[in-house]
């Protein structure tokens, strides 16, 4: 596959600094996540004290950002062990995670599912853009912030909410015309 000039660029500039460095590049590789590229700025909204009355669940975020597989939906292993990924350690870690994916849910970056004795067993990451808009409706964010966030949604060509949903619309009418026209040569037939 060519590359494109900035990734030869990047190549270059890596090969004259650090020839002899074992440079992460992405390429052929497995055990990673795909995530927005605004995510550190969502991180930094979550750790925001407008959204919480104490601690700050942006570990806990990322944590589950890096677990899921796609779809949106990350089935949950053991608290202990989402607790000591996102830094907490000692008699309180497994409550203070716990606590911080309530915030997570409270401020609707997540939606959870019980199942028995497992009170997050299934996770659901709802869209940042859904979250930031709500939120932005609700006043909880700051302007400087959310300016600075759309200036990086427009640098990375993020979509914003109006455009996601606009899409959604317009796949929504395809979809509808599809299947109009598949009853339509079913009737006919």
């Amino acid at each position: 596959m060519d590359k494109s000039r900035g990734s030869s660029l990047r190549d270059e500039i890596r090969k004259r600094f650090w020839p002899t460095e074992d440079a992460w590049t992405g390429e052929k590789e497995i055990g990673f996540f795909q995530a927005p590229r605004t995510l550190p700025l969502v991180m930094v909204l979550v750790s925001m004290k407008t959204l919480r009355t104490k601690g700050n669940a942006a570990r806990v975020y990322l944590e589950l950002w890096s677990r899921h597989m796609g779809g949106g939906v990350i089935e949950m292993k053991h608290e202990g062990e989402h607790a000591y990924a996102a830094g907490y350690v000692g008699n309180r870690a497994i409550r203070t995670w716990r606590e911080h994916m309530k915030l997570l849910e409270a401020n609707g970056f997540i939606k959870t599912q019980a199942s028995g004795n497992q009170q997050f067993k299934y996770v659901l990451l709802v869209h940042p853009t859904a979250v930031i808009e709500k939120l932005s409706a609700e006043g909880k964010i700051d302007p400087h912030w959310f300016t600075t966030y759309q200036t990086r949604q427009i640098e990375t060509k993020e979509r914003s909410f109006a455009d996601r949903m606009k899409a959604k619309r317009a796949a929504a009418r395809e979809a509808a015309k599809v299947v109009s026209m598949k009853t339509a040569k079913k009737a006919s037939a």
